[in-house]
This record gives C-alpha cells, structure tokens and sequence, in this order.
C-alpha cells in the first residue's frame, strides 16, 4: 500500500504541467504585447521629448526582464519538478540549465524582481513632478524592501550551500 501512495505521489508531479503551459501561454501573451508597444512607439518616435523615449525604452526592458523570470521558472520548474528535459546531444543547451534548484531560483528570481522593481522607481522619479511625495517615498521603501530582501535569500541560500 505505501508504494502504491508513493507512487501516486510521485506521479503527481505531472499536475504541475498545465502551470508551466499556462504560464508559456503568458510569456506568448508578453512577446505580443511587447512587439505591441514597439510598433505603436514607432511612429511618435521623432516628435516624443528624450525622457518620453527613455520611459518607453524603460517600460520595454521591463517586459523584456519579466519574460526572461518566466523563462527561468518554467524551465527550471519543469526540469526540477516534473521531468528533466530530453536535449538531443548536439542540441543548444542554457548554461544554467539543471543547475538551479529551488534555492539559487529564488535569489535568481529575487534579484529580478530587483531590477524590475528599480525601472519602475526610476520611471517613478522621472516622473515625479505628477506623483506625490508620500506616493514616492512608499516607493523607496517598498523597493529597499526588495533589495533587503534579495540579499539576505542570497546570504541564506550562500549559508546552506556550503553544508
């Protein structure tokens, strides 16, 4: 009887699956809207202001930043949960592929939220005249809480990796 359960156990990691096309199906959704956004910046690319160009180049590598975090959780998330994936020998192969476990995920994903957190701050302030101090200093602090964030599940993860 325990096999039999374990077995299930096991197998259920496959109910994992639909999240991982659910969340390609995102990262689909976020390419489109990316080449969206370029094509409607095109036009009003010679009459837009330098900091108007900079929020939208901005705005891009954001979206940019979030499609490489999804890339990374569902390929490492499938890899490390659901199956390894089958490469054929010659086939191209991310380097970091099969070396991420959940901890180094986690500060790999920390420290994009990070960076994304840091365009949004910066567009925040170069926009500041039309937001309110109260509205950016709840900015600065929410982003510091980020960083802090980051650092002490990258000290962590450093801590329990050399065990």
């Amino acid at each position: 009887m325990e096999r039999v359960i374990e077995r299930w156990l096991f197998a259920s990691r496959w109910l994992l699956m639909p999240l991982y096309v659910g969340l390609t199906l995102l990262f689909i959704a976020l390419g489109l809207k990316f080449f969206q956004e370029a094509l409607h910046l095109a036009p009003m690319l010679w009459s837009m202001k330098e900091t108007d160009v900079v929020l939208a180049a901005l705005a891009l590598i954001d979206m940019v930043l979030v499609a490489n975090l999804l890339i990374m959780v569902i390929l490492s998330g499938y890899e490390n949960h659901v199956s390894s994936l089958d490469l054929d020998e010659g086939q191209e192969r991310l380097s970091w592929l099969g070396k991420l476990d959940a901890g180094s995920l986690k500060v790999k994903l920390s420290a994009s939220i990070v960076a994304i957190s840091s365009i949004h701050l910066l567009k925040a302030f170069m926009g500041s005249q039309n937001i309110a101090n109260d509205k950016l200093m709840w900015m600065v602090i929410i982003h510091l809480t980020f960083v802090v964030s980051a650092v002490l599940m990258a000290a962590i993860d450093k801590m329990f990796a050399h065990d």
